[in-house]
């Protein structure tokens, strides 16, 4: 029955392709119809004849009518762009089928199509969730969970952000399917503890569907705000906190809307549920009979009976998001207040108050304010003027526009709080919705789900009135929306074709986005190609600049709207983007590239642009309410100032949020326009037979909304493309395991220098199609199809990978397992032997002895590994909390990254916005600013214009004024040239008056001709219109043509390629087929050569069978013959035995002889038994050896495992302690350099210092030194002379002339000095004052050296934590070396246990050999064989555990000789520091003894100033003591003269000579005397003076005393001085 099925099918197709079957398309969709061949010329051009499939007639159709039809096998096809000829009526056949048999998801290419179902169907339940899960869409059917899990699974191996849409008209399903979607992901993907459940979600949409939807004519339950639900994922995969954005709520329905439509839900669902507590609350126990916001309770029973139950579940949605008693309150308490606000009214004239008080003094209760707060808040906060503008395009939000304040009415200010109020309630839902959502938890990448009220078109629903501005506003958003569809579809698919250098012929696809937009929002004349004007702006900037004019009115709007977008008067009105209506105010805008007209009433709009500040106060009101739930609720937002205008900025940072995703399109489809009820009707049933179904489908409007959606075209461009593509590196890395040869070929670790050819090798081994790809400059391009089928291969590749990889672990594992068995068998039969021994050994007392001590032993072996274990504990603890350290440092880290990045973009995101607004703002600005430039222009030129005029004009006047000057003059002259000049002016008349008359008939008959010539060209005008016209119609037709040949031809091409790529497939099974068959024969030969050489081996087997057989029959009959024997040996035995019985000896010899041979009998056996015991020993011994060996392979091969981490961690640490130090070193070589620079500028301070100090110091000191040395130099000349005259002792004339002259001398001496210590106290002020500086230059230079030694030691230290790390990675490397040297030895004590290993088995050999030569039985020796080979094969397993050993020192041997090269760089680089560290410590040393020699300097200044002072104390000592001995000299002198006035007598001269000798001697008396004192006093100084001195006080004498009589004395000291002393003098 499967067979004959099979076989109709093959025939049903053959027939259809024989019969060429095509759609007719007519208005009222589209029929079946045969395609009939007719004879050249009989029909028209451009006709064909067809047959209709239901009732046979036949037609002459033309051509563009005729479309082709796909098989019957196409009829259900799940993706639309598998259909062999695609074109609007098999879409629509297709989808018409499909959702007959109720399969409402569709596949179009990489987009989704869904039909609104009728009835609610059971496709979208827990269970089918779970048939989507982790799948591909290759591998599912359609639906919206596919959707969710290809968006999921795209978030989960790319780690980017995915946005899905939902498009479409109004009450196609969006809301819903996006509730599906959030349901599929949150049960999908799960949540940490659970915190999202569907129940949670269920809640807020709830919440959102009474806040925020309401009944139109188009649905029963429209949203009416627009929405983008976000999903945050952590790197689990799970959902990790979710958030809810709403923009663009329509507040004004809680005002006025549209008739037959009603207001938001929640106020229904509050009137008909509330209890009575909450009815007395809210006064609403007593409802109005009227309202100005047309509130009222319903009236039919049943819809107050099911607002209720809306209500309760309201209040248990709100319980479940953990919205408080409290915060409910406070919103019912805002939707109350807005009722009685709305029963309450305004005035219609007069004062602005409300018309009923009773109503608002409620409504002001609820509020928690005064009425009176509450009336100045609605009506008296107004602009003296007129209403304000919000914030403008251009201008700030404080501009103003023009008109009188009679515009604003009471109601409008009523209206505007209400709507105000509402606005702030939503926004408080929606916080309190996304508090619960709310989550601490990091997220990796989010998904975004845009839901947006639909396309509004009220003729649709078949009403008379106009769409409103909120419904422009929300068509606005869906354009914007289809506009993103077709950029990310058609724009940036060419534009990566073409940076690609892929060329593809797409001339038939229309890449142009909907003109709608530009008429709504554009802001220049990019868009219009022939543009009438330099100003063409869109609806809404249009809206702003009216608004603000003094005259703008609704009809100044559309007259200038028009004259910018309308049609011109010979345009066609199908190209237009606006057309006029008979009714005032509206107009018609096309959207969806003009499949949706929608007429608009302009009506009011004006006000929209326009913001009134009683909704500014309703934030305030809220927040300075006396109301305690208030408090806990009211914040004011910076988004209270709203308006229609931003509606631009919002939808281009919605627009902006999905562009930075990858974005999954949904195009929800409506089936009939009354699908979703109208004016509350409810829906209708969905029919039983499919054949109901398929009528329920409005075929003119699914053909509208497919054209709106330009679908067709990209499925087109998604069939003739390259839609997947991968760059190559990363199609190389992901595919390469479908062709391991190139791995093995390259190696894994291969690193390829030219990806382009490495992907081309790996597509050539794939064996693809080349039509199924092509090679870009940077990536490689698939057919639909082509990457998913690679995919597939590559899953089924790895399933085959793994499944081999697990069969070999498992191998392992049991051969693991096998010889764990084995050696536990073995050990369990050690234990039964050494039990056995045991009980024979028990009473040994050398056991006991050995039983006893081993444990003491083994105690000391367990303590020592103890410590040394508890050791290796407290390392790794050590390292574990180093570990756990920088694990909590890095946490923290990239904590504080993650908060920064979020900081970031959310800054980023700001930033963005402000400046896209200052661009938009930048943009109205220069248009602006070209528009006065450019009447400016006009101006000017008119006014150069003017001025021409007003030159000419003064010349007429000038020569008017000179003719009547020239007439006055003529009037004076004589009569006779009077009469000339005036016939001359009469004759002068004439020709001017002729000359006009002339060129006035000129001038008209030109003007006939011209008149003609306008109606030749006119007529001639009107037929090239009409030429024209019909050209373009023509022209229409055959681009029409042109497109539909073109499609069919590239249908019937990629069908020729879908053909190609079956055969290729054909032929790829047919090789694989051929390669199969040859192997097969190639077995078969292979078994027909066994056989024959088996058979072969058969034969030569039975000749050796015979010839063995005969061999056997020798060995037989020789054994007969050895039998005779035998029995005659027998015979001859018995002989002798009856001899020896007769001899006694003999017998007694024999007895001997068998007693000593039983004798050795016994001792064999004791020696058997002896090497029994040793032989059981050594197994037992060879057993634990084997148990040992196990152990110590087992625990070395953990240790080597720890080891080989424990390297890998030390190099690691090592390499990030090596990047830390180079770090570091850079640091501190970057420190070091600005140390060494501020030492060169301290360095150069230093000398500039010096430079000035020196001179000044050395200045000083030369002259200290000078007058010092003169000071000596005189006190050694008074010296020599005292001692001269103390030695000579002269006459007392002699003696009174030396003193007069010494007076003298004392008297110019002492005046010198005071000079001199004048001079010395001016050299020490300067001194001080020098030496002040100095103190000053030197404590600024201490401190600087204070500076530079603080930074030397923090250099010094962090040289010294340098060092500590470094000791401590050389520790480390020691440590390891010792680790490898420890290892080394337990080798070495492995190969020498193996050494004594094989030294026993040779031992036990040999002894095996000797119990074979002495009689032992040979099923111990086979055991031991046996145990021998056992030894031989655990010795060959210990080789090759050796041998592992030795690789692994090898490569532990490596790693230290990397080790070693680290820590010689490291050592290299420790000495380049040392140095430079020392080199610092050089220049350091040499700043400090530069310092030392500063303070050395300024010490011996000091010293010098000290002695000095000490100097000029003594001198002025030396001074008085010398006045002292000069009295005592002058008193003597007048004792003398006394002596010599008695001995002598002498006249008055005489006298009076010795009167004036007395004064001068008791002078010079005195003066001597203090010398001589003075010298007493100070003889150590005197003796102390140096040759220099003495020299010097000989040469300063020399020059203050005259030659004369004490000349000579000087002479001789003079030449008694040293050479080098003179050479000083000199």
């Amino acid at each position: 029955m499967l067979l004959m099925r099979t076989e109709e099918q093959i025939a049903t197709e053959q027939a259809w392709y024989g019969s060429e079957k095509v759609w007719l398309v007519h208005k009222d969709g589209f029929s079946l119809a045969t395609l009939l061949k007719t004879e050249a010329g009989s029909l028209p051009e451009g006709k064909v004849k067809i047959k209709l499939e239901h009732d046979g007639t036949i037609l002459d159709v033309d051509e563009d009518d005729v479309e082709k039809a796909n098989p019957p096998s196409f009829d259900r096809s799940e993706d639309l762009a598998s259909l062999q000829y695609l074109n609007e009526s098999s879409v629509m056949h297709s989808l018409r089928q499909r959702y007959g048999g109720n399969l409402i998801h569709t596949h179009a290419g990489p987009n989704m199509v869904i039909i609104n179902p009728l009835s609610a169907p059971s496709m979208y339940s827990e269970k089918v969730m779970h048939m989507f899960k982790g799948c591909r869409r290759e591998d599912t059917a359609p639906h919206i969970y596919a959707v969710a899990q290809s968006a999921y699974r795209n978030l989960l191996t790319t780690r980017q952000d995915q946005s899905i849409v939902l498009l479409g008209k109004s009450g196609s399903g969006k809301t819903t399917n996006c509730q599906h979607l959030v349901q599929y992901l949150v049960s999908i993907a799960g949540s940490t503890g659970k915190i999202f459940s569907g129940e949670k979600w269920q809640a807020v949409y709830t919440i959102l569907e009474a806040f925020g939807n309401s009944s139109t004519s188009m649905n029963t339950n429209a949203s009416r705000f627009s929405q983008i639900v976000s999903l945050d994922f952590d790197q689990a995969g799970q959902v990790a906190s979710a958030s809810i954005q709403t923009m663009l709520l329509e507040k004004l329905r809680v005002t006025k809307r549209p008739e037959t439509e009603s207001t938001f839900n929640v106020f229904y669902y509050m009137m008909s549920g509330a209890d009575s507590t909450l009815r007395t609350e809210l006064h609403f126990n007593h409802f109005a009979e009227n309202s100005a916001f047309g509130i009222v309770p319903q009236s039919k029973p049943e819809d107050k009976q099911k607002s209720s139950q809306q209500f309760t579940k309201l209040q248990a949605a709100m319980k479940v998001l953990g919205i408080s008693v409290e915060e409910q309150r406070a919103l019912w308490l805002i939707l109350g207040a807005i009722y009685h606000l709305g029963a309450a009214g305004a005035t219609k004239a007069g004062r602005k108050q409300f018309a009923r008080h009773e109503w608002a003094q409620k409504a002001a209760y609820l509020l928690g304010c005064t009425l009176e707060e509450l009336s100045s808040s609605i009506f008296k906060h107004q602009a003296k003027g007129p209403m304000q503008r919000s914030t403008s395009f251009r201008g700030g939000p404080d501009e103003a526009g023009a008109g009188d304040s009679s515009k604003i009415t009471a109601l409008d200010c009523l209206e505007a709080m209400a709507s105000g109020l509402y606005s702030e309630l939503f926004t408080l839902v929606i916080s309190l919705v996304n508090r619960a959502l709310k989550s601490s938890q990091h997220s990796l990448c989010s998904l975004l789900i845009v839901d947006t009220p639909g396309f509004q078109n009220p003729r649709m629903a078949k009403r008379q009135r106009g769409a409103t501005f909120e419904e422009l506003c929300h068509n606005y958003a869906q354009e914007r929306l289809q506009t993103l569809f077709h950029e990310r579809t058609f724009v940036q698919e060419l534009e990566r074709y073409k940076e690609e250098n892929i060329e593809l012929a797409l001339d038939d696809i229309e890449s142009s986005t909907s003109m709608s937009v530009a008429a709504i929002d554009q802001a220049s004349t990019q868009v219009r190609t022939l543009a009438r004007t330099d100003e063409a702006r869109g609806l809404l900037w249009l809206m702003e600049e009216e608004a603000v004019q003094p005259g703008g009115s609704e009809d100044t709007l559309l007259e200038r709207l028009f004259s910018y977008y309308g049609p011109d008067q010979g345009d066609n009105k199908g190209h237009a983007l606006l057309l006029k209506s008979d009714k005032p105010h509206h107009f018609l805008l096309g959207h969806s590239h003009g499949t949706d007209w929608v007429e608009y009433d302009a009506q009011g709009w004006l006000s929209h642009a326009k913001q009134n500040p009683a909704s500014q106060n309703a934030a305030t009101l809220l927040q300075d309410s006396q109301k305690y739930a208030f408090n806990s609720l009211i914040v004011l937002h910076s988004s209270t100032l709203q308006r229609k205008y931003t509606y631009l900025f919002v939808s281009d940072a919605l627009l902006d949020t999905v562009r930075r995703s990858r974005v999954h399109f949904v195009h929800c489809l409506l089936p009939k326009a009354d699908a979703v009820g109208v004016g509350g009707e409810p829906r209708v049933a969905h029919g039983e037979s499919c054949d109901s179904g398929l009528m329920q489908l409005d075929v003119g409007l699914l053909r509208a909304q497919l054209r709106g959606s330009k679908l067709i075209d990209a499925l087109r461009i998604y069939r003739q493309g390259y839609p997947d593509h991968m760059v190559f590196s990363e199609f190389r890395r992901r595919f390469d395991v479908l062709a391991p040869h190139l791995t093995k070929k390259h190696g894994r670790h291969y690193i390829v220098t030219d990806e382009k050819r490495a992907v081309e090798e790996l597509l050539e081994s794939l064996d693809l199609e080349n039509s199924s790809y092509h090679m870009g400059l940077s990536r490689v391009f698939f057919r639909a199809g082509t990457l998913a089928k690679l995919e597939e291969q590559r899953d089924v590749q790895t399933r085959r990978n793994i499944t081999m990889f697990q069969a070999a672990c498992r191998g392992y594992l049991a051969r693991q397992a096998f010889k764990k068995r084995k050696i536990q068998d073995l050990a369990i039969r050690c234990i039964q032997k050494n039990i056995k021994k045991n009980k024979g050994v028990k009473g040994w007392p050398w056991w006991k002895v050995f039983t006893t001590v081993r444990p003491l032993i083994e105690v000391q072996l367990t303590e020592e590994q103890i410590r040394g274990k508890d050791e290796e504990i407290q390392q790794l603890k050590g390292r574990l909390e180093k570990v756990e350290k920088e694990r909590n440092e890095l946490r923290l880290n990239s904590d504080r990254l993650e908060s920064r990045i979020t900081e970031l973009s959310s800054e980023l995101a700001d930033e963005r916005n402000t400046g896209e607004s200052a661009s938009q703002l930048l943009e109205s600005e220069t248009s602006e600013r070209l528009k006065l430039e450019k009447d400016m222009k006009d101006l000017q030129t008119k006014f150069d214009s003017m001025k021409k005029s007003m030159d000419s004009m003064e010349m007429e006047v000038m020569e008017t004024r000179l003719l009547r000057a020239s007439e006055l003059n003529g009037e004076m002259d004589d009569d006779d040239t009077g009469g000339e000049w005036r016939l001359k002016y009469e004759r002068a008349i004439r020709e001017i008056e002729f000359t006009k008359k002339r060129l006035q008939q000129e001038f008209d008959d030109k003007l006939e001709m011209e008149q003609q010539n306008k109606r030749q060209l006119e007529r001639r005008l009107s037929d090239l219109q009409a030429d024209s016209e019909e050209v373009q119609r023509t022209g229409q037709q055959l681009k029409k043509k042109c497109q539909r040949l073109t499609a069919e031809l590239q249908d019937t091409k990629l069908h020729l390629e879908g053909q190609q790529s079956r055969n290729h497939d054909l032929e790829k099974k047919q090789r694989k087929f051929d390669s199969e068959q040859n192997l097969s024969q190639e077995e078969v030969q292979r078994e027909k050569n066994i056989r024959e050489m088996l058979s072969r081996e058969k034969d030569m087997l039975t000749g050796e069978v015979f010839s063995l057989r005969q061999q056997l029959q020798d060995k037989d009959l020789e054994m007969c013959a050895q039998n005779v024997k035998l029995e005659q040996l027998e015979a001859e035995l018995l002989d002798l035995s009856s001899q020896e019985t007769k001899d006694e000896a003999s017998l007694s010899k024999v007895k001997k002889t068998m007693r000593d041979l039983e004798a050795k009998v016994k001792d064999q056996e004791e020696e058997l038994d002896e090497q029994a015991g040793t032989i059981q020993m050594l197994e037992q011994a060879k057993l634990r050896l084997e148990m040992e060996t196990e152990r110590l392979r087992q625990t070395h091969s953990k240790e080597i495992e720890s080891k080989d981490e424990e390297v890998e961690e030390i190099r690691q640490s090592c390499s990030k302690k090596l990047k830390q130090i180079e770090v570091q070193l850079e640091e501190e070589y970057d420190d070091k350099q600005k140390v060494l620079r501020e030492r060169r500028e301290l360095e150069t301070k230093l000398l500039s210092a010096q430079d000035q100090v020196k001179p000044r110091d050395v200045e000083t000191e030369k002259r200290l030194r000078k007058d010092l040395k003169r000071t000596k130099a005189l006190l050694a000349d008074a010296q020599i002379m005292l001692d001269h005259m103390k030695n000579n002792a002269p006459s007392k004339r002699e003696i009174l002339e030396e003193s007069e002259f010494t007076c003298a001398a004392a008297v110019k001496a002492r005046k010198s000095m005071e000079v001199e210590i004048e001079d010395l106290h001016v050299q020490m002020d300067d001194i001080s004052k020098a030496k002040q500086a100095l103190e000053e230059q030197m404590s600024r230079l201490q401190r600087e050296k204070n500076d530079l030694q603080s930074r030397m030691e923090e250099d010094q230290e962090d040289m010294n934590e340098l060092m500590k790390k470094h000791k401590s990675a050389v520790s480390q490397s020691t440590q390891n070396l010792a680790q490898i040297s420890d290892l080394q030895a337990q080798l070495e004590e492995a190969l020498k246990q193996k050494q004594d290993v094989q030294e026993k088995l040779s031992a036990l050999q040999s002894q095996l050999e000797f119990q074979e030569t002495s009689m032992v039985e040979k099923s111990l020796v086979s055991r031991q064989e046996a145990k021998i080979r056992e030894m031989e094969t655990k010795m060959e397993f210990e080789k090759t555990q050796v041998k592992r050993l030795e690789s692994l020192v090898a490569r532990l041997k490596e790693n230290l000789e990397k080790l070693t090269e680290e820590r010689d760089h490291r050592s290299t680089s420790e000495t380049r520091e040392k140095e430079q560290n020392k080199r610092l410590q050089r220049q350091i040393r040499d700043i400090k003894e530069e310092m030392g020699e500063l303070a050395k300097k300024e010490g011996e200044a000091s010293r010098k100033k000290h002695e000095l002072e000490m100097d000029i104390e003594s001198l002025e000592a030396a001074n008085q003591s010398l006045q002292a001995d000069l009295k005592l000299a002058f008193k003597r002198i007048g004792d003398l003269q006394a002596a010599i006035e008695d001995e002598m007598e002498s006249d008055d001269n005489e006298d009076l000579i010795n009167s004036e000798g007395d004064s001068s001697d008791s002078e010079v008396e005195d003066r001597v005397d203090g010398v001589k004192s003075w010298l007493s006093k100070n003889k150590g100084l005197t003796k102390n003076l140096s040759d220099d001195g003495s020299l010097k006080s000989s040469r300063s004498v020399w020059h203050l005393h005259p030659p004369g009589s004490y000349l000579h004395h000087y002479q001789t000291p003079t030449r008694t001085h040293s050479p080098c002393l003179q050479s000083r003098l000199n």
